[in-house]
């Protein structure tokens, strides 16, 4: 059985239920009761209650998504969000959102230690959303490193940006700012922008500052 973090599972011997907040090993999951105390327990010795549906991610469809008229097509808007499970606030959640008019062929690569994990890889139709990590809260410290690659493609008559590579280590400083409301996934959360816009120099304030 394939189990993930937020998974909300039942103890096959006793009679308790929570959600999953941490992966120890292959075989041993930490399950959080609704106590927030957290049990070490064997996988094989919990049955899935619920869960998120599971997407494919190994596949990439080749459907194409609705055509933006170009006086409305939305160039910018790529955003890493990172918000809570609605079961555990002990589960991160990684989202990429498209806010854009453009299709994202997106993939996540973790690096921790020298190890590589592919985590995700699939199209971000415009307008939408992909969960793509799950990991426990309280061990931010012990987070991998994120490989993130986007390409943009659209079948409008609009020349698509360079393709886009965030490889960052997400701190606790990222997390410091306020949470903001995520209209894409209904809840509130931290958003990091992936696709920031180059800095505009100003000329003439630059010759001014070498008068």
């Amino acid at each position: 059985m394939n189990l993930n973090l937020g998974d909300f599972v039942r103890f096959v011997d006793e009679n308790i239920e929570g959600t999953i907040t941490r992966i120890i090993d292959k075989d041993t999951i930490g399950v959080t009761d609704a106590n927030d105390f957290e049990i070490p327990v064997l996988a094989s010795k919990v049955t899935l209650v619920h869960g998120e549906i599971p997407e494919d991610n190994a596949v990439v469809s080749n459907r194409q998504s609705v055509v933006t008229p170009i006086a409305e097509f939305k160039k910018e808007g790529v955003y890493l969000a990172l918000v809570a499970d609605q079961h555990s606030a002990a589960v991160a959640h990684f989202h990429l959102l498209n806010e854009t008019s453009f299709q994202l062929l997106a993939s996540m690569t973790t690096e921790k230690g020298g190890t590589y994990k592919g985590e995700f890889a699939a199209l971000i139709p415009a307008g939408s959303a992909k969960k793509i990590y799950s990991a426990n809260m309280g061990d931010i410290q012990l987070w991998p490193k994120f490989n993130i690659e986007v390409l943009f493609s659209t079948s409008a008559n609009v020349e698509p940006p360079a393709p886009l590579v965030y490889n960052e280590s997400i701190k606790g400083k990222d997390l410091s700012v306020s949470k903001v409301e995520i209209a894409l996934l209904k809840q509130k959360g931290w958003l990091i922008r992936l696709d920031e816009p180059e800095p505009q120099i100003d000329m003439q304030k630059l010759k001014d500052s070498f008068k």
